[in-house]
């Protein structure tokens, strides 16, 4: 796939593609939307809160829940309605609405016109405000968003949509409904004064609605610019970018963009967290606290602008792997990114000339604004600019920011701290966006769309520590990853909004964008995306001699991307896959399947492999010192249920939550349903069963949980043996599960370590193998050799040494045959 056609203004489609099936002709979308096209309030000034005088909408402030009226709540639910629609009407015409993102990642943008409406029915009818859908088909199909895995995680557009006037219809329904329940519900009776909205309180799921659709207001938003530029118009309504500057083809620092000197900051104590009390609404993230003390560091005056980041572009940035991290460098050739992707060519290839596109329109290359890229994009510019300034290999290395250092960085009047003792020194509760827009404040700041694209980096006023846009403009790219914060629940009304992200593969992001409004806008927002994934996102550089103060879920490469080789594992057909690898013994007997097609010579005896690891363990006789042994890399827990029959406590772990989650199916329930693969795409349900000796008691011996086998200094206590099945090669710093073992087994302990040395640069980088290669010299070095001396090292002894057969089953006429070296330590 060419750069030219990521671009977004990219030829649409072949009328022949699948999508293209849904579109019916409805010329009622062609060209300017009038005011029949808005379902609730159409944006006219005294008509439609949020219009000024102008005639441009922009975002009221947060409501304050604690002073909540009829009035009031119809007021917010009406300028959040209009404003997703008056984004709508930017779509010009009907393919638009049907044809599927450049990069396959999301769904059609009809999906979104109707989601969000639905979101209220849902949660409505969660709440028991509702006691019926509206409409089941329309409920079904918008139910359920998109969190791809990985960047080439496409999904297929052949689906049939409804059509346009449909959802268009059911909008209508639903606006009236909502408007009848904030005009009669009892719970927001304010015959005797403002009312107070807690967690508790039904008509919370009227206000989750709200910053629901809000949040999809502004990804929707970044679909709209990744458009092909004839599939979008510049809304009436909408609010206006900033005044341009004056600009170049190559830019000069100091003259078309700011220098960007490091401002020291002395560091300090953070706390982070929203009190549940607070009177503004919260998503589950925000709840809860953590204390970070945050070292001294010092961090770029302003973000990155698209003037500094072209002297990147420019010098080849984007085609030198060693700028970039290995998730990175993959991620950019499957893109053939060769520059951000809201930079237009404007010139021949090479030329390095460029224009800018906002969510509906290209103009001049901006380049005071920040750039807005992807985290990979911010942390190879780090590594370039690094080795330009003689820090490259230092700890002083560039990186970006965490989220406590964010916070110190902010304004004093909008801090966690004080927002927490005053609610209203938050300002996204106080002002709307055209008075976030007054040119003369020293507090304001690009949010709540103020603006309708980024302004330059220089324009609004710094924090007192020097530092511009803090808040609003773009947001900012973390090294944490999304986490919950100590004594997080998450509410009844929506028990997945953030739990499925807490996985290691999000980053966090800060601050706000132009396009950020209500709670995204806000002191406590906590937002997130995977690290491939574009956003109005870019980036601000920071230097410390410390280490990072940020929170990290779990470590797959050197800059805590996800890799290639980890996304493997949390796929269902490797769940079922492994289920029949742990458990072949006696599953598939009840339904007559059986784990090899029965033929002469069938190699039973490679059958059972996570068993006989474990068996091999207990051969080996370890001391006895406290009964605990470890099960690294457990996946769906055949071998740690062999070990709970033998000893005290088995703790296991496995990076895949997929496997975890099986794992503790079978050690509640004793069985779990899988698909067993027969041919090609014949599948049969089988049901994975323990084998007779692994009873309840057996399993309530073990703990399961996630975990990193390059960090087990995290975990607590120590143990009298351990197995390592096959996981070696598949790590990406295999000396550090090593040093794990060293460090966690009781003297007189026992390691297994089984391993074929099948080592793929997927999983590790060639620099961490053991062995697999020739020396400088042309000398092989083998993996068996280097495993010995480096135990050694560590002060094991190595007591056993066989070769373990492996059968996994592809389909019942095809398996992989492995033999891994099994040694005792």
């Amino acid at each position: 796939m060419s750069q030219a056609q990521l671009q977004p203004n990219t030829v649409p489609p072949s009328i022949n593609e699948e999508w293209q099936q849904n579109l019916t002709g409805e010329s009622w979308l062609d060209g300017v939307r009038d005011m029949t096209w808005f379902t609730g309030k159409p944006p006219v000034f005294g008509l439609c809160p949020g219009v000024n005088k102008d005639g441009v909408l922009s975002s009221l402030p947060m409501p304050d829940l604690n002073n909540v009226t009829r009035e009031s709540a119809q007021n917010y639910f009406d300028n959040t309605w209009t404003l997703y629609e008056t984004m709508f009407s930017g779509l010009k015409g009907e393919a638009p609405f049907y044809c599927p993102p450049q990069h396959g990642l999301r769904h059609p943008q009809i999906f979104y016109y109707g989601h969000t409406t639905c979101f209220y029915v849902n949660k409505l009818q969660v709440a028991g405000i509702l006691t019926e859908p509206v409409d089941p088909y329309l409920e079904s199909i918008c139910e359920v968003g998109v969190d791809e895995m990985l960047w080439d995680d496409m999904h297929h557009f052949d689906d049939p949509w409804p059509a346009v006037e449909r959802v268009f219809e059911y909008r209508k329904k639903v606006y009236k409904i909502v408007s009848n329940i904030i005009a009669e519900h009892p719970c927001l009776d304010d015959s005797a004064g403002p009312i107070k909205v807690t967690q508790n309180d039904p008509l919370w799921a009227l206000f989750m609605g709200c910053e629901h659709e809000r949040i999809h207001l502004e990804t929707s938003s970044v679909l709209f610019r990744e458009m092909p530029l004839a599939h979008v118009q510049p809304p009436s309504n909408w609010p206006p970018p900033a005044a341009p500057r004056t600009t170049s083809q190559h830019p000069i620092e100091g003259v078309h963009f700011p220098s960007n000197e490091l401002i020291s900051v002395k560091g300090g104590s953070v706390d982070i967290g929203k009190p549940r009390d607070h009177p503004s609404y919260g998503w589950d993230n925000e709840y809860g606290s953590r204390t970070v003390k945050v070292p001294a560091f010092a961090a770029s005056k302003h973000m990155v602008t698209n003037g500094e980041y072209w002297h990147f572009v420019n010098s080849g940035g984007y085609l030198d792997e060693k700028y970039w991290c290995a998730s990175g460098w993959a991620w950019r050739k499957f893109r053939n990114s060769k520059w951000p992707f809201f930079w237009e060519q404007d010139g021949p290839q090479g030329s390095m000339k460029f224009k800018l596109r906002t969510v509906f329109e290209i103009g001049e290359m901006q380049w005071a604004n920040p750039v807005e890229v992807n985290y990979f994009e911010a942390k190879a510019f780090c590594s370039w600019k690094s080795e330009n300034d003689g820090l490259h290999g230092k700890p002083e290395a560039y990186r970006v920011i965490t989220e406590a250092e964010h916070n110190l960085i902010r304004p004093e009047a909008g801090s966690l701290e004080n927002v927490r003792k005053d609610p209203l020194s938050d300002r996204i509760m106080s002002h709307s966006g055209h008075e976030f827009a007054e040119p003369n404040d020293s507090t304001n700041a690009n949010l709540n769309l103020a603006f309708g694209s980024t302004t330059p980096v220089d324009m609004l006023k710094p924090s007192e520590t020097g530092h511009f846009d803090t808040m609003g403009n773009a947001w900012e790219w973390t090294e944490d990853h999304f986490n919950p914060l100590e004594g997080f629940e998450f509410h009844s009304y929506y028990n997945d909004f953030s739990t499925p992200c807490f996985d290691g593969k999000h980053n966090m992001i800060m601050g706000g964008s132009f396009a950020s409004t209500g709670l995204m806008a806000g002191t406590f927002g906590r937002f997130h995306f995977r690290p491939h994934f574009l956003q109005h996102s870019g980036f601000r550089v920071v230097s410390s001699s410390n280490a990072a103060p940020a929170t990290h879920l779990s470590e797959k490469d050197t800059d805590n991307s996800l890799s290639a080789g980890a996304a493997l594992y949390e796929t269902d057909d490797l769940v079922h896959q492994y289920l029949g690898f742990h458990f072949a013994h006696e599953s598939g007997k009840a339904e007559g399947i059986s784990a090899i097609l029965p033929h002469a010579n069938a190699p039973a005896h490679a059958l059972r492999f996570p068993q006989r690891v474990a068996e091999l363990l207990t051969s080996l006789s370890p001391l006895k010192t406290n009964g605990r042994v470890l099960d690294v890399g457990c996946s769906v827990g055949g071998s740690a249920f062999e070990l709970a029959t033998k000893y005290d406590s088995v703790v296991a772990f496995d990076f895949s939550q997929a496997f975890i989650d099986a794992a503790l199916k079978m050690q509640s329930e004793g069985s779990m349903k899988f698909m067993l693969s027969m041919e090609a795409d014949i599948f049969e349900p089988v049901v994975a069963v323990h084998e007779t000796h692994v009873d309840q008691a057996a399993r309530s011996r073990i703990t399961f949980q996630t975990g990193d086998a390059c960090e087990m200094e995290k975990l607590e206590g120590t143990f009298d043996g351990a197995v390592v099945a096959n996981l070696l090669c598949r790590v990406p710093q295999p000396l550090k599960v090593l040093d794990g073992l060293a460090a966690k087994i009781n003297p007189g302990g026992v390691v297994v370590l089984a391993t074929p040395f099948s080592w793929l640069e997927t999983y590790t980088e060639k620099e961490n193998w053991l062995g697999g290669y020739r020396n400088e010299q042309g000398g092989a070095l083998y993996s068996k050799d280097q495993l010995l001396a480096e135990m050694t090292a560590r002060g094991f002894e190595k007591i056993h040494e066989d070769q373990l057969p492996v059968l996994i089953r592809e389909h019942q006429r095809k398996y992989q045959y492995i033999l891994s070296e099994a040694t005792g330590w």
